[in-house]
């Protein structure tokens, strides 16, 4: 049976299905989980006195062992392929009529057939397994290199008995896994729901407490000069907090699937829009002088808003993992027709081990100042990527960086394309 061990190139084997990349994974796993299909192959082989079993999964053009009990050596393992040419199975499927012979040398139909001189068969049992909706499955296999009375009519009636166990061992299994799947999908969607609700609060706060600020203010100060310092910027955390609301209506109608969309337009105001969340934080955090240099001259291709909520993001991040009374800066420039936003701060240096889980959601730092549910660099990061763009995190002599890049030919290839999305993982 050396053969079986040599398959062609273009054949999958054992090591495809150990590694989870066979073609056939579901079928191989239904029939190597189940504890009923190993009895049965024993049972057959008790029964029988053949000394290898196996349920194959055929096709038109493919013979795969899903579960196999191997005394012989043959040498065939779960996912083992071997041309479908050398097999009789391709005759039971096209056929759908069983193969027996007890001895090849003195069958009268299969009386030294090729195949069964190949590789040494002597005796050989093959029953079709078919679906409950009448479609072909593949074959329940008994072989064994010495003579076996496989045709004896109790040996057959226990055989296809054992063919409809296990068809019906596998619907019961594939719909117990389409039922995982159903609550897989449902815990999947309560998670988006859970993480939308999760952003929508991050994203409000710094709105909510710029707000709130200037109401202090005007109840201090509400002389006319002080009111109408404040009003603009409380206009603008209204703004806000009106485009989060839409979010809501928007995430509400692709049912809560849609994840961070983006709606591009040419010539948006990324200055403008920077500018006024760099004023909410301002307010929202005043322990914290924020300086803010924005050299981006020229139109920008991108969602001025959306890049806005990221920078607030860096810069809530920012503030809360500052250095007592540090600057914290905001740089913009375009260099190569790549658009740079830089937020820094001095602080404490990021530890090493948490970088590599830094934009992923619910990550924290350990000395953040505040409560939060870690999703701000999540968001931002998630924002840049739907820019086609990206960000960065370094950390040198004590300054914390995070840069967000975005390349202005990746932005130009959006422009006759659909609003773009990045969707939050589960």
């Amino acid at each position: 049976m050396n053969e079986l061990t040599q398959p062609n190139r273009s054949l999958q084997n054992h090591a495809a299905y150990l590694a989870g990349a066979h073609d056939f994974q579901a079928d191989i796993d239904i029939m190597t989980g189940s504890e009923l299909i190993g009895t049965v192959l024993e049972t057959i082989m008790l029964a029988t006195n053949m000394r290898f079993a196996a349920v194959a999964r055929v096709t038109a053009d493919r013979w795969v062992a899903c579960r196999t009990v191997d005394e012989v050596n043959f040498g065939l393992a779960e996912g083992d392929e071997i041309e479908i040419q050398s097999t009789f199975c391709q005759s039971v499927r096209s056929t759908g009529e069983q193969v027996l012979f007890n001895d090849v040398a003195t069958d009268d139909i299969y009386q030294n057939h090729p195949i069964a001189m190949n590789f040494g068969i002597v005796s050989y049992a093959s029953i079709p397994i078919y679906r409950s909706d009448g479609s072909f499955f593949g074959t329940l296999c008994a072989i064994d290199t010495e003579v076996r009375d496989v045709k004896h009519p109790r040996v057959v009636a226990m055989l296809r008995m054992f063919a409809s166990v296990i068809s019906q061992t596998l619907e019961t299994e594939e719909q117990l896994a389409a039922q995982e799947l159903l609550l897989e999908k449902e815990r999947e969607m309560a998670q988006i729901q859970e993480e939308f609700v999760a952003v929508l609060g991050h994203d409000l706060r710094n709105p909510v407490a710029a707000f709130g600020a200037g109401l202090r203010q005007l109840e201090r100060h509400p002389e006319p000069a002080r009111i109408a310092a404040v009003l603009p910027l409380m206009r603008s955390s209204m703004r806000r907090m009106n485009e989060l609301i839409d979010n809501i209506m928007m995430h509400a109608k692709s049912r809560l699937g849609g994840g961070i969309r983006i709606a591009p337009t040419p010539d948006a105001p990324l200055v403008q829009a920077i500018n006024e969340v760099v004023e909410e934080i301002r307010m929202a955090a005043p322990d914290h002088q924020i300086d803010l240099d924005l050299r981006l001259d020229g139109s920008v291709y991108c969602d001025a808003s959306r890049i806005a909520q990221a920078v607030s993001n860096l810069l809530s991040n920012a503030s809360n993992h500052a250095a007592p009374g540090s600057v914290i800066a905001v740089k913009g420039t375009e260099t190569g027709g790549e658009i740079s936003i830089t937020v820094s701060n001095r602080g404490e240096p990021i530890p090493d081990d948490l970088k590599r889980d830094l934009f992923r959601p619910y990550r924290r730092g350990q000395k953040a100042k505040n409560e939060g549910l870690g999703l701000g660099l999540f968001i931002a990061s998630s924002i840049a990527r739907a820019h086609n763009g990206s960000i960065d995190v370094e950390c040198v002599d004590g300054t914390t960086a995070f840069v967000l890049k975005l390349p202005r030919s990746a932005a130009s290839q959006m422009l006759e394309g659909e609003p773009q999305d990045d969707r939050l993982p589960a």
